[in-house]
Parts: C-alpha cells; structure tokens; sequence
C-alpha cells in the first residue's frame, strides 16, 4: 500500500481549558474521530483524496458544535448565512459557495459546483437554487438551530458588534474561530483541501470571510500543498494564506514546516491575526500550526495511530 494522509480542524481559538468540562471534551473528540475516520476509510482503501476531504467535512458539518453546517451561529437577521470551498489538488479544480441558509451541507454543494456549474464561485440565492436544480439535500431553519448558538446571538444582537464563536464572553471572553477543514493526501499522489464554516455570529451586510476563497482560506496544488485554515477571515484575506504557504514552497523552496511556521507565527502575528491551520504535502508530512491557545484537530499518516488534540 502507497502511503496516504489526511489531517482535519474544528477551529483555533482561545479555547480554555478550565472552561472545558470532561464531557464537552469527550464530545469534540469523538466528533473529531467520527470525521477523520470517514476520510481515512476512503484513503485506506484507494479513494480520493477529493472524496475524502468531503467525506471528512461533511461528518463536521452534521456535528452540531462546530461552527459549520448544523450548529452554525446566527446573522444579525437571526439567519443561517454558511460558507464552503474545495479544491482539487491534481486539476486545480475548486469549488465555492457563500451566503446560503438552507443546504444541509455546504461542501457538498462546493463540490457539486466544481464539477457542474462551469464555474468555481456562487452565493446566496441563487446557490440554492442550484443546489435545488442539482438535487442537493435542502433543510429547514430548524435544522441549523442549536440552543447554545441562539443564546450567543442573543447576547449581542441588539448592537452592531459581531462576535466570534464562543462560550461565554462575560466569564472569560473565551473565544475561538468557528471553521472545520480537511486536507489529504491520497495514495495516488493527489492532494485535496476543503473547508466549511457558519461565521460570525450577528455578523451583517452579508459579509464573506475566508473560508469559501481559494487562495486565503482553502489550497490544494500537487506540486506544493494542501491548506484549510481557520482564524480572523479579514486577516486571512488580506494575507492570502492559503496561497503564501504554497508560494513560498514552490518559488522560496522553503519546506511546508518553514512555510507554514512563517506565515502562521510570523507573518500574521505581525498583523494582529489570530488562527491557525491545517497542511499537507505531497509527501505526506502534516503541519497544523496556529497562534492561539488551541484548535481542535486530528490527524494520521497510514500505518499510525490517529491523533487528536485540542490545547497546545
């Protein structure tokens, strides 16, 4: 068997530890096992690097306490308004997806519209309808609503400020960046990136972060890397941080573990950005560096044991 890899994020944050009960935590994990298994089980027996980064997020997206999918936070409107994007490392094929509120699964939708749609980017309404055309599963608002995010939107959603995903911004000001992402490596050779986030919650005027941008959230190039991050949208954009990672592997000659160390604790930190992310080469080798007290992640080469960690 040729060697594979894969590697998922539920978002970096200052996500506290005291804050975190034993059962809480014992949850993030198996929703992290329950996703990086669907993606490996692809891996491991030939699939896709492509199949398995959508497998992988798809299993975040359906669990409710990550910010992507069921569970997503809520708009200044009170509404769902998510964001996806997947790229395909071999044909550097993507697709995207913001502002839509009733497809059960965003990155699905991405997905369909990489390989259907004859273009890489669509948004709102008119995504829906096209997820309609295309048969794609649609829900109800019920569906996205969980009891913890309605509670954190009505903490703010008489102001103008938006606020980050969170638990409880009186106790502790506890906060992190609600995004779930996969990359991988197929044996094949194949790399794959996609990502899934529900946004700011009370965020307004229909605002789009980083997670549905190729070249700022979300990269897949076989001669260089795979890139799913999470963090401040707006910094990430502006850094284009999917994209400065592979550049700086494929025109600086520098390793995925400097390209990312730079950019990450270097390059973003000088610009006030909090966030991390989750890499791969073509090799193998897994990054998943951040500069906030934690982020939920997994990880798995072939032939080793899966890891999970949420602190640093």
């Amino acid at each position: 068997m040729k060697k594979y890899a894969i590697a998922i994020h539920g978002g970096a944050g200052t996500i506290l530890r005291h804050l975190m009960t034993a059962e809480k935590e014992m949850q993030y994990h198996q929703g992290l096992l329950d996703a990086i298994t669907a993606g490996e089980l692809i891996l491991n027996k030939g699939g896709s690097s492509l199949d398995a980064v959508e497998a992988a997020v798809i299993s975040l997206e359906n669990f409710s306490l990550f910010n992507a999918g069921k569970g997503s936070v809520f708009t200044h409107k009170g509404m769902h308004e998510m964001d996806a994007s997947i790229m395909d490392g071999l044909t550097l094929e993507a697709g995207a997806v913001s502002c839509v509120s009733h497809v059960k699964n965003p990155i699905h939708l991405a997905r369909i519209i990489k390989e259907k749609s004859g273009h890489v980017f669509l948004s709102g309404l008119d995504a829906e309808d096209f997820a309609y055309q295309m048969g794609i599963e649609l829900a109800g608002d019920e569906y996205f609503y969980t009891q913890e995010r309605f509670d954190q939107w009505q903490e703010v959603k008489d102001s103008d400020t938006y606020q980050l995903d969170h638990s409880d911004k009186k106790e502790t000001g506890e906060k992190k960046f609600g995004t779930v992402g996969c990359v991988a490596l197929d044996q094949h050779g194949n790399l794959a990136a996609a990502t899934s986030t529900g946004g700011m919650t009370n965020k307004r005027f229909g605002r789009v972060g980083d997670s549905p941008m190729i070249g700022a959230g979300t990269y897949a190039n076989n001669k260089t890397c795979a890139i799913s991050c999470t963090g401040h949208g707006e910094f990430f954009i502006r850094a284009v941080v999917a994209y400065d990672i592979s550049c700086l592997i494929e025109y600086k000659g520098l390793s995925l573990k400097e390209a990312c160390d730079f950019v990450v604790k270097d390059k973003l930190v000088k610009m006030g950005a909090e966030g991390g992310l989750i890499a791969i080469d073509a090799y193998g080798n897994i990054e998943l560096p951040f500069n906030t007290p934690g982020m939920y992640r997994a990880w798995k080469n072939s032939g080793e044991e899966t890891k999970l960690r949420i602190y640093e």
